[in-house]
């Protein structure tokens, strides 16, 4: 990517969106394209604007920050990535938001520099996963047979991409542990998304849950 990454900051709090946009808009490589109060002016100023990324709250009036994440992705030809913010970890919503597409989340109590950085590494195609809270979406609901498919299209070092995926590892740290390349890495990570007809890593990941390649309790 060329260019600073664009960012549509949405937050009903007024106060809590003002001081985002004005501290994220002071980050190196960080360009604010504008900021919104609830989910419907997410979908149309996301749509209209076209941003690289949308930091997304997710209790929101009118339309929360799921169905605004599901509705983006779902209906944009181009959709930004997605990084929901929110205050707990364990928040119930956050494994929701994750199901619906987005690449990750991030805690309002850090720190703007940290926020920033995930903002970049989603922008860059990564993403900001969480293993415990991909494990509690996963167990929180029953499977039907056609999403417990297992992953047998995958080579054998694609399942190892995959499985190093699901710790929340980026692209070169699974270069570091399987001692090659990062294009090598990008281009399996790539195959991997085709072959499984994932939306994006936090989708992949889920399905490796699903299928049973991945394991709770798994940490590469």
């Amino acid at each position: 990517m060329t260019g600073p990454v664009t960012l549509l900051v949405a937050d009903d709090d007024a106060v809590t969106r003002s001081g985002l946009c004005t501290l994220l808009a002071a980050q190196p490589g960080i360009s604010v394209a504008g900021e919104v109060a609830d989910g419907v002016e997410a979908v149309e100023q996301a749509q209209r604007l076209r941003p690289d990324v949308v930091l997304m709250d997710v209790r929101m009036p009118r339309r929360n920050g799921i169905e605004a994440t599901r509705q983006l992705l779902a209906e944009s030809l181009d959709p930004p990535k997605v990084v929901v913010i929110t205050t707990f970890e364990n928040d119930g919503y956050v494994t929701a938001a994750l199901s619906a597409g987005a690449s990750g989340f991030v805690l309002k109590r850090r720190p703007v520099p940290q926020i920033a950085e995930a903002v970049r590494i989603v922008a860059a195609g990564e993403a900001i996963l969480f293993p415990a809270a991909l494990r509690r979406m996963v167990t929180a609901r029953p499977l039907s047979p056609a999403e417990a498919l297992p992953a047998t299209s995958l080579t054998e070092r694609e399942e190892a991409v995959l499985r190093l995926m699901a710790t929340g590892r980026s692209n070169p740290e699974i270069a570091q542990a399987l001692t090659v390349s990062l294009e090598t890495v990008k281009t399996h990570v790539g195959n991997v998304l085709s072959k499984l007809g994932a939306q994006n890593r936090t989708h992949a990941v889920v399905i490796a849950y699903e299928s049973g390649l991945v394991m709770p309790g798994f940490t590469g």
